[in-house]
């Protein structure tokens, strides 16, 4: 057993190990009490934002200075708004009945690599028809937006994508290349048709980092968004892999051991949610329509408390700078639409 102050913990099935048949017990997880108390308590804060905002409460919806300056995402990853557009407008469509299970793992792909709505909208209004495999051609969709690049920026900033930009040289344009490696890649090798048979998360995940500028990170995230869909569908709670923002998290909320993955902490977390908020205080979080955090939100959560510890508790920047992005009021909040085979749009008064 492991012992966190006064209760002793049962350790993850994971994180035995066993050796020649004789079982070592795993090694300690320490919390950073001061910083790792910050991640309960935004979890908890933050989804008083969302329900204030909800239930159309005046503003603040919070006390607390920095969660009105700064722009945090929500607790739950498929409330962000780009999340929210794509469940609503790129897969769960009213026409999507006509979508084969490749047009819709292909428009969650396109989407996903530009990341914004705006690209999106453009792209099908010059499309005319919804994108699908038929009518998906690089050459064309390339000049589209290389014609919008030179009005505003057509990829979204929040992710920094890092995967291998050695092959495609002989396109010019980051969009040229993107649109080109996931015709070659996705379409033409059939890699979109194991996703759509494929075993596991994991497998699929695999998959998507055989792929030029697919990393880790983004493999990760382009999993889960294909896992909102009916083509597929698998329970969060099987796989993760922490992104770098998450990793600057970890490392400050725990005296990290490297014997550890960083997805042992985040499982972790997972595991012992209760015995966190009883111990540091923050009872009164209220969770999403009856579903709790899946191993996806928790690791948006360590990312998001990297980024307010940097105002909490300076001393813990790991080189870090300030938060950039400001908190802008005066967006409607949105008519929240769920996977309908996660069972909560009932409660939103959406329809299932």
């Amino acid at each position: 057993m492991v012992q966190i102050g006064d209760e002793p913990i049962k350790p993850s099935s994971n994180m035995v190990v066993s050796i020649a048949g004789t079982t070592i017990l795993p090694f300690m997880i320490e919390p950073t009490d001061a910083a790792f108390r910050h991640y309960f308590w935004f979890m908890q804060e933050r989804m008083r934002i969302f329900w204030n905002r909800y239930e159309d409460k005046p503003r603040p919806w919070t006390s607390d200075e920095d969660l009105q300056t700064y722009k945090f995402t929500n607790v739950y990853r498929a409330c962000d708004r780009v999340s929210q557009y794509l469940i609503r407008r790129v897969i769960y469509v009213p026409e999507r009945t006509h979508f084969s299970a490749l047009d819709v793992l292909l428009r969650i792909l396109v989407f996903k690599v530009f990341n914004k709505v705006d690209t999106w909208e453009y792209l099908e209004y010059q499309l005319g028809e919804p994108l699908t495999t038929r009518n998906y051609d690089p050459a064309r969709l390339t000049r589209w937006l290389t014609e919008l690049q030179g009005v505003q920026a057509i990829f979204n900033s929040a992710y920094i994508m890092t995967g291998s930009h050695r092959d495609y040289t002989d396109y010019r344009t980051k969009h040229e290349r993107w649109l080109h490696m996931i015709q070659a890649e996705m379409l033409d090798n059939e890699r979109l048709q194991y996703i759509a048979d494929a075993p596991s998360l994991r497998a699929i995940c695999q998959q998507l980092k055989a792929c030029p500028f697919i990393g880790d990170f983004l493999a990760c995230q382009y999993t889960i968004d294909f896992n909102y869909s009916e083509v597929v569908d698998f329970d969060e709670n099987t796989f993760i892999a922490a992104g770098i923002g998450a990793i600057r998290g970890i490392k400050k909320c725990f005296r990290y051991d490297s014997r550890y993955s960083y997805e042992d902490y985040i499982r972790h977390t997972q595991e012992h949610l209760e015995h966190y908020q009883n111990k540091y205080g923050y009872t009164e979080f209220r969770n999403l329509f009856g579903r709790a955090p899946h191993l996806i939100d928790f690791q948006n959560v360590f990312c998001e408390t990297d980024k307010l510890l940097r105002v909490k508790m300076p001393k813990f920047n790991l080189g870090q700078k300030r938060i950039k992005r400001k908190f802008k009021p005066g967006r409607p909040t949105p008519d929240y639409f769920f996977p309908p085979k996660w069972g909560l749009n009932r409660a939103t008064n959406r329809p299932t």
